[in-house]
C-alpha cells in the first residue's frame, strides 16, 4: 500500500509527520512488515527524532544552522534562490528515507520517537511524502 501525503510547511524547522504515518499504518491492515516513507525532494528531509520535548528539536536546527550557513556567498549554486544550496547539503547529511518495523499492526517507535520532516528551505514549501507500507 502506497499513499502520498502532501505537507505544507511555513519556514525552515522540523514538522512532526507521526500522526499522518500512523494513521495510514492503522489502516493497511498489514500486521507484520515494514513502513518506509520517502520525501520526493533534495532540499528538505525525514529524521526520526525525540518526540516529547520541543528544544531538542530547536537545539537540531540552531546545530544545523551553525553548520551549514545560509550565506549564499559561500556556494556556486543560486539559480534557485540563496537558501537553495544549503538546503541540498542539510538534505545530503541527513537522509530522504526512514524504515520502521510494523508489529501488531502499529510502528515499532520507542517511546520518545516521531517521525519529522525536516524542511530546509526558509519560505513556505508544500512537500510530498511517500508512505510505503508493506
Amino acid at each position: 500500500m502506497n499513499v502520498e501525503l502532501e505537507i505544507l510547511v511555513e519556514r525552515a524547522g522540523l514538522y512532526d509527520v507521526t500522526e499522518q504515518v500512523t494513521e495510514i499504518v492503522s489502516g493497511s491492515g498489514v500486521d507484520e512488515g515494514l513502513v518506509t516513507v520517502f520525501i520526493q525532494h533534495t532540499s528538505a528531509s525525514l529524521v526520526i527524532q525525540e518526540n516529547a520535548d520541543p528544544s531538542v528539536l530547536a537545539d537540531l536546527q540552531a546545530w544545523m544552522d551553525r553548520s551549514v550557513p545560509q550565506d549564499s556567498q559561500l556556494y556556486a549554486h543560486r539559480a534557485e534562490g540563496p537558501d537553495d544550496m544549503p538546503a541540498h547539503i542539510r538534505a545530503a547529511i541527513t537522509a530522504s528515507h526512514v524504515t520502521i518495523p510494523v508489529i501488531g499492526g502499529r510502528m515499532a517507535l520507542g517511546t520518545w520517537q516521531g517521525i519529522f520532516l525536516w524542511e530546509h528551505r526558509l519560505g513556505p514549501k508544500e512537500r510530498r511524502v511517500i508512505v510505503s507500507v508493506h
